[in-house]
């Protein structure tokens, strides 16, 4: 999910994500099947155009394959459709002699009929799974009991150093339920002296606040839902948490995890403060000024959390086109293939077919790749093609990747990621999530000027679409990485008719049954329009010299100057 107009552009008046968030499918696992999509008499070209990319997203989207959840059958479908199409465009396998990374995954499914008891102020409530909060595990237990633990405010659960602020300081954590916002510091009170004013860090993301609890020792963590500060509303927290959730197996990341993390929704959150003799609003002032320290919310929470756990494995899919001259190095192209599948029970449609997100993705780097195979001369470094698992989930696939990489991480030029592609039309601009980054952008520009278009960064900086996607875990490893396309100012319509568009995919089909292809609707000219500026930004990258970097200041620089040390290195453009 989970960043820019695409079509999916999160417009300021909508706050919605456009991205995989929060990352979790919720698919009824089937048996594995081999089977493959039923056969089509489509005629690729070998040049990027609407009928070829509308026939990929139209197949990948469709019932057949139930929503690509990971480990269904429609996993199956989706992973040997991906590769079949590699191998008509003439790649060959990306992981040594095979087109397959498998991905081991831990499934969880919360019984949904759990409860969290809370006891305050002489009083019993039961908050229930979905009306009032959701919650989870990541331990790969069956079952997580905690019993009275203590609920404390903390502000928005940050620790961050470099800002001077800590909202844990001075207490001992073990064995304690901790309650906090989303976003950063700064960011309900609009300050912009704090934090990064309103674009948001990663300190502003729900994974960040679990991960600095659990490395706290609290027992279990519960976000406050507030749409402007999770930049969606809580129907997406209610039908991403649901169902199965998956994981990389613990024994395989090393980084701490709580027993169990979860959601309040803001009416639940409301009358938890108020029993507890505080009001809501002033707590959001109270903990964006400096100098905060936590607050006992007078009340213990309990809950007996049984889960369903099951190891299983999903697989990334990954074709290279051999370099002509410096094979060795790489460029990288990549999408991911999962979305939430298929939601057994629910009444009318239940299949969420992720059309926009992200079938138009893949669709996308198989474009490229066809374009590619064919062009003259032939690129000078290898070019991989990577459609990664688990994004919903957490980004989980491109994390395994880059942890076990078919080039080392130094030998890779650049990342190029596509996520949920704009289909609203052309436009005159193009959006570039995380706008200033890194030199990726000076091979764009020109480029994208001789479109006649210009760059800017995404709208919504406070939703945090920079940390949402698949790209994230290649820039924490120090690799530059470039995640843009749609754009806000269409040809026909304008701004406004850019963010009309965006509302309603954020409202009426993000992360729901309607996400489907639709021929009628879609306005492919604009997408081509991206694709072709994005197989211009590899072609020229796949130049053997050339090493583009982070720019001065980005906190991902360090890195990347670690792992290139003593290499020459060209400038990414003149």
């Amino acid at each position: 999910m989970p960043r820019k107009l695409l079509l999916c552009l999160a417009a300021t008046a909508a706050l919605t994500a456009c991205k995989g968030e929060p990352e979790a499918p919720a698919a009824a696992p089937a048996p594995a099947t081999d089977a493959a999509p039923a056969a089509t008499a489509h005629a690729f070209s070998p040049e990027i155009n609407e009928a070829d990319f509308g026939e990929l997203v139209k197949t990948l989207a469709s019932d057949e394959f139930e929503g690509r959840a990971p480990g269904s059958a429609g996993e199956e479908r989706t992973v040997n459709y991906i590769r079949d199409q590699m191998q008509r465009i003439g790649l060959q396998p990306g992981n040594g002699d095979s087109w397959f990374q498998d991905v081991a995954m831990t499934e969880t499914t919360a019984d949904e009929s759990t409860v969290l008891k809370l006891d305050q102020a002489g009083k019993s409530r039961d908050l229930k799974f979905g009306t009032d909060m959701v919650i989870g595990t990541r331990s790969g237990q069956q079952e997580v009991k905690i019993d009275g633990s203590d609920l404390v405010f903390v502000g928005y659960g940050v620790d961050a150093p470099e800002q001077k602020w800590n909202d844990y300081a001075g207490q001992d954590w073990k064995g304690k339920t901790v309650v906090m916002f989303v976003n950063d510091p700064g960011f309900h009170v609009n300050d912009e002296k704090l934090f990064d004013g309103k674009r948001m860090t990663y300190y502003g993301r729900w994974t960040y606040k679990f991960e600095e609890a659990a490395r706290k020792g609290a027992a279990a963590a519960l976000i406050v839902h507030d749409t402007a500060g999770a930049s969606y509303g809580w129907d997406v927290v209610k039908n991403s948490w649901a169902g199965p959730q998956y994981d990389l197996p613990a024994k395989s990341d090393p980084e701490p995890r709580l027993p169990a993390q979860g959601w309040l929704s803001a009416d639940a959150a409301r009358q938890l403060f108020a029993e507890a003799g505080l009001d809501l609003d002033q707590a959001y002032k109270d903990a964006n000024k400096r100098g905060f320290k936590p607050v006992p919310l007078k009340a213990k929470m309990s809950v007996d959390l049984k889960s369903t756990i099951s190891e299983k494995t999903s697989r990334n899919v990954v074709g290279v086109l051999p370099g002509s001259k410096q094979a060795d190095e790489a460029v990288l192209y990549m999408a991911h293939w999962d979305h939430l599948g298929k939601h057994e029970g629910e009444q009318g449609d239940n299949i969420y077919n992720g059309a926009v997100d992200n079938a138009t993705g893949v669709a996308g780097i198989l474009e490229i790749a066809g374009a590619m195979a064919q062009q003259k001369p032939a690129p000078e470094r290898s070019v991989v093609f990577l459609a990664v698992t688990l994004e919903e989930s957490g980004l989980l696939g491109s994390k395994y990747y880059v942890t076990h990489p078919t080039f080392p991480l130094d030998k890779i030029a650049g990342v190029i990621n596509i996520d949920a592609m704009s289909v609203a039309g052309r436009a005159k601009d193009m959006t570039v999530t995380g706008f200033g980054s890194s030199e990726l952008e000076d091979i764009l520009k020109p480029l994208a000027a001789k479109q006649d278009r210009t760059l800017h960064g995404e709208t919504s900086v406070q939703s945090g679409f920079y940390f949402r996607s698949d790209h994230f875990n290649f820039a924490k490893a120090g690799v530059p990485a470039l995640y843009a396309d749609g754009g806000e100012d269409l040809r026909d319509g304008g701004v406004e008719a850019g963010r009309k568009a965006a509302e309603a995919y954020g409202r009426d089909r993000y992360h729901g049954p309607k996400d489907e292809y639709d021929q009628a609707t879609w306005k492919l000219d604009g997408t081509v329009e991206d694709l072709q500026l994005l197989y211009g930004v590899g072609q020229e990258l796949a130049t053997a010299g050339k090493w583009p970097n982070w720019y001065e200041g980005n906190p991902f620089k360090a890195a990347r100057d670690e792992m290139m040390k003593g290499k020459v290195a060209e400038p990414a453009a003149k």
